[in-house]
């Protein structure tokens, strides 16, 4: 919940997204082969090296952290941020090295690129660096062992960056290893938006929405393997409307009144949404489903109306406004966080003061914030009316100062509160746990407690990055699930 200008990194291999790094999931063969993932950008992305690295564990394939080891290693890219595909080049310039040297001593190394930099550069990749043996969208990867098979025994890169008929979602493995107390879950892909800044349709393609059945089942296994919390994904994840079970087409309302009915699920989120498919319904959800969290990524990314025509985002400032509200009238401890670009082409001094009165009169728990940079192949690109980057530097800053001091207003009014902490492994310092608030808060606090039990504590203290807790004397519990663990242990 904090500020950023910079990609999410679960890196090298696959820390932060909840895959071990040894072992293989129940019931594969034993692993003779080592798999380094690194991820960049989004949680979608670290879904899919999830996934990635569950369709190559039954080709003997365990995780590592170590690129001298690793007989594959996958660079799991984003093309959201600037300079994306030189951040890729240079990791590739350093795997070349580490390829070599494998290769002097008899031992192969398949290097490949997936993602939206794979997507968008394609056979400029191998063009630039000839010893990648696979580029892969993210639309592919469930052909993994196929490609895995061809660069094995063939000279020349193997590139997969088409659209398929077929959903990868039919073809990936039902068994998954375990992600860990939170597990992401992705139930929609694409975007059909058109965003003038934004790249996205074109590397991940139209809307698509996964059918309810499989989410549902998908949803039931991560919690048979421990997950306590679910995250479901998408580009615009409240655009989903799938097939359901009884025939109908229903919409995330009505998936996530289904999910919560799946013991075990302790919390739902949902992310990233768009403002135009926040519906009645699923504004309703967060004041009568229990187990969603009082928390909602919405990105606005501008307070101008005139900048979000530019930006083709299909709403005005007024339209969030009146979400905001509605939002908080349903649920009334909801966080909102959003997204912001500054410096979009033909954003005037006036343009950006509305979007700092928008800031001042929604308040977020929260944000991203970034400085315009245009991509190849976007309507924003081409449009002559450039802000001077020094104009950039200087409404960033401002803006961040904003957002900081609003996310610290809220962290600080969530001292003294008896909150509900998951826990999630154990802190920093000996003799602590970690865990996070329904807020999204990372919480630390001194004690003892399993992991993926829901534990109240009273909060202490904000930290510039966390928040400080105690047990509460008697460590009770309404969580069911955890009291049984809790007392297991």
């Amino acid at each position: 919940m904090s500020s950023s200008t910079g990609p999410i990194l679960a890196g090298p291999g696959l820390a932060g997204s909840g895959i071990p790094a040894e072992g293989t999931a129940p019931g594969q063969p034993k692993a003779t082969r080592k798999l380094l993932i690194r991820t960049w950008g989004c949680q979608m992305n670290v879904y899919d090296s999830g996934r990635m690295a569950d369709i190559l564990a039954p080709l003997g394939y365990a995780p590592t952290e170590r690129p001298e080891e690793a007989d594959m290693v996958i660079l799991n890219t984003c093309h959201i941020r600037e300079k994306a595909s030189e951040k890729v080049f240079s990791d590739l310039g350093r795997l070349r090295e580490t390829k070599k040297e494998r290769a002097a001593e008899g031992r192969q190394t398949i290097i490949a690129v997936a993602g939206c930099v794979a997507q968008a550069e394609g056979a400029e990749i191998t063009t630039r660096a000839p010893w990648v043996d696979i580029v892969l969208g993210p639309q592919t990867y469930h052909r993994l062992p196929e490609m895995v098979a061809r660069a094995s025994r063939a000279a020349g890169a193997v590139i997969e960056t088409d659209f398929p008929a077929e959903d990868k979602f039919d073809h990936l493995p039902e068994v998954r290893a375990p992600q860990g107390p939170v597990a992401f879950l992705t139930i929609q892909e694409g975007c059909d938006k058109f965003c003038s800044f934004c790249v996205v349709p074109y590397t991940r393609g139209a809307e698509f929405s996964r059918p309810a059945a499989a989410i549902i089942a998908e949803a039931r296994q991560l919690a048979s393997n421990g997950a306590r919390e679910i995250a479901l994904l998408g580009q615009n994840v409240n655009a989903w409307a799938g097939d359901s079970p009884d025939g109908k087409n229903w919409r995330l309302a009505r998936l996530l009144r289904e999910l919560a009915e799946i013991p075990g699920v302790a919390r739902l989120r949902y992310t990233t949404s768009h403002p135009r498919d926040m519906d009645d319904d699923l504004i309703a959800a967060h004041g009568e489903i229990p187990s969603l969290m009082p928390y909602l990524h919405l990105p606005v990314q501008s307070g101008s109306d005139k900048v979000l025509v530019a930006m083709n985002r299909g709403h005005k400032a007024d339209l969030y406004f009146r979400l905001a509200d509605r939002l908080r009238e349903a649920r009334p401890d909801l966080a909102l966080t959003s997204d912001f670009i500054v410096g979009h082409p033909g954003e005037t001094p006036a343009d950006f003061d509305a979007t700092m009165k928008l800031v001042e009169r929604v308040g977020f728990a929260g944000a991203y914030s970034f400085k315009y940079s245009a991509r190849p192949g976007t309507p924003a690109a081409s449009q002559p009316f450039t802000v001077a980057e020094t104009d950039k530097d200087s409404r960033l800053q401002t803006l961040q100062a904003l957002l900081r001091q609003q996310q610290d207003d809220f962290n600080r009014a969530c001292v003294g509160r008896v909150v509900d902490v998951l826990i999630t492994g154990t802190g920093r310092h000996p003799g602590q746990v970690a865990g996070r608030s329904p807020w999204l808060q990372p919480v630390h606090a001194s004690g003892a407690a399993p992991v993926g039990a829901v534990v109240p504590m009273k909060l202490q203290a904000a930290n510039p990055n966390s928040l400080s807790a105690t047990f509460l004397p008697e460590n009770p519990t309404s969580d069911p699930l955890a009291h049984e663990e809790s007392a297991a242990a």
